[in-house]
């Protein structure tokens, strides 16, 4: 498979200091943590809470990732903007620092047709020479994006292309992707896991889950390659029942970060505000119920 991009790739949290900067020495120990969980490569994007990240701390975040963790794998920045020339100019800086591959959600303050679109991502694969992960995060923001403009874009640009299709629904949009490029889509699952047992069955190359329960979901992948379904059914069911308490954006950094710091890998479980959504005691303690469940079904 393309450029050893394929497998469990987690998408990590930002840990954050008392003032808000990003925690460098927190950072570095969460990658190490998930490498030590066998995971296949690191991924900064929507749930490293980069939209909440001026300019300057994305490219530092960007670098921290890379210096830490392309010594154990590949790396894959999120580099979405808002314009196309800020997003072209984060891509030349994760190429910069190395970045196997970057990844770009389309502009969320406006809805771009399908031309713009077109033109925007094809900006993106014109100014670097690393692949571009196109993520549909209609899931999270936005119109689902044309399945016919992301076959056109892989047509034209051929293995440099790759996809996180997270509009709904899930499965079904999947498939359609799958059959307009004849099954040359390189396609990663992007829910959390909650779509990754039925995603399998439709050809993805990987998954890009949260940090906090990235051994379950190395354990889940190796099962569904094994063809164990037992063991797939085992670990699934608590998987989906956390993955279900997170239903927004700020949903899964709360209980992606209260995780964290439950396994002792953050210090805090700081977010950067305003937010829609903090743990209340009772969805805590559920929480806590269904990930002590999963540690189980994982063992």
């Amino acid at each position: 498979m393309l450029h050893s991009i394929t497998g469990v790739f987690p998408v990590f949290q930002t840990p954050f200091r008392e003032d808000f900067s990003i925690d460098s020495e927190v950072l570095a120990a969460e990658i190490e943590w998930m490498y030590g969980h066998d995971i296949d490569g690191i991924v900064m994007a929507m749930v490293s809470e980069v939209i909440r990240l001026s300019g300057e701390e994305r490219r530092e975040l960007a670098r921290l990732s890379c210096e830490y963790g392309l010594d154990h794998g590949p790396v894959v920045i999120s580099v979405g903007a808002e314009s196309t020339s800020i997003a072209v100019g984060f891509a030349h800086h994760a190429e910069e620092v190395g970045a196997t591959a970057v990844m770009a959600i389309p502009p969320m303050s406006v809805s771009a047709g399908e031309d713009e679109l077109y033109r925007y991502y094809q900006a993106l694969l014109d100014a670097i020479d690393i692949p571009v992960i196109i993520q549909d995060a209609s899931g999270y923001v936005g119109e689902p994006m044309s399945i016919g403009m992301q076959a056109g874009l892989l047509d034209a640009y051929q293995e440099r292309v790759l996809f996180k299709p997270e509009a709904i629904p899930i499965g079904p949009r999947l498939t359609e992707l799958r059959d307009a490029t004849e099954g040359a889509a390189c396609v990663f699952e992007g829910s959390g896991g909650i779509s990754l047992v039925d995603s399998f069955k439709r050809g993805i190359a990987g998954t890009m889950p949260g940090a906090e329960v990235c051994w379950a979901i190395v354990k889940l992948w190796n099962a569904l390659k094994d063809g164990d379904d037992v063991r797939v059914n085992s670990i699934n069911g608590p998987l989906a029942s956390l993955i279900s308490l997170q239903t927004s954006f700020d949903a899964f950094v709360a209980v992606e970060k209260h995780l964290l710091v439950k396994q002792g890998v953050f210090t805090s479980a700081r977010v950067r505000g305003p937010v829609g959504f903090r743990l209340d005691p009772e969805t805590t303690a559920e929480v806590d119920r269904v990930f002590e469940l999963l540690v189980t079904a994982s063992a």
